[in-house]
């Protein structure tokens, strides 16, 4: 599995040119992506700027000697590379089971060309195997729970060492069991408009380009 994701990452790089600002994504296969970004930055001198999704993209990126920048000091990015759980049919996609989704989907909306990396175990029909995570704010997160649980989405805040994950930004994680998700654009807006709610891991027709590496090799998918 290690070495699919490696094929997928590396082959995302492809997509990255001299002089391009690079949206650096968060999860086991974007890291892969991220390695390959700082040896040809190290090995054939590319010229780019990344932007991260995550402190932990952060410092795997400063290790690598890769210029970063904040999202707030650029207009747009040229590509995007980054992990999925969940790429339906349509190209909607559930992202957040690293905790990073608030910064992926930041950086993910000024990108003009957004890649998924994913082997072939997250291509699914529906939506919902995977458990969906909705970011919400620590104030009144005990009443967004019992929201949800009326709502019968089975939530659970997630937990990290016996404690309640905090992301990033400083926000608890309510992981909604649904199954299958019938309609995630419908789904996600309902979501949108909930009070408390930060945001949540669908990327609903965002992404231009899914890679997809399988036992068979590499596949790539566009929107």
């Amino acid at each position: 599995m290690e070495e699919l994701k490696k094929i997928a990452g590396v082959t995302a790089a492809q997509y990255v040119k001299d002089g391009m600002t690079v949206g650096l994504g968060t999860g086991s296969t974007a890291y892969y992506f991220v390695e390959e970004i700082g040896r040809r930055v190290q090995e054939e001198g590319l010229k780019v700027v990344g932007v991260t999704t995550s402190n932990r993209t952060t410092a795997q990126a400063e290790s690598l000697g890769i210029p970063l920048k904040s999202v707030d000091e650029i207009d747009s990015i040229d590509v995007t590379v980054d992990g999925a759980d969940e790429v339906d049919p349509n190209f909607n996609g559930i992202k957040g089971g690293g905790g990073a989704l608030l910064m992926e989907k930041i950086v993910a909306t000024p990108t003009k060309e957004y890649i998924w990396v994913v082997d072939e175990s997250k291509v699914v029909k529906h939506l919902g195997a995977f458990k969906l995570p909705v970011e919400v704010v620590q104030y009144g997160a005990e009443r967004l729970l019992r929201v949800f649980a009326e709502k019968g989405y089975k939530p659970a805040f997630r937990k990290q060492d016996g404690q309640r994950f905090v992301t990033d930004m400083g926000n608890f994680i309510i992981d909604l069991d649904l199954g299958k998700i019938d309609d995630p654009v419908a789904f996600a807006s309902m979501l949108d408009t909930t009070v408390g709610v930060v945001e949540h891991g669908l990327f609903n027709g965002m992404v231009n380009k899914v890679i997809v590496a399988g036992k068979d090799g590499v596949t790539v998918l566009e929107a």
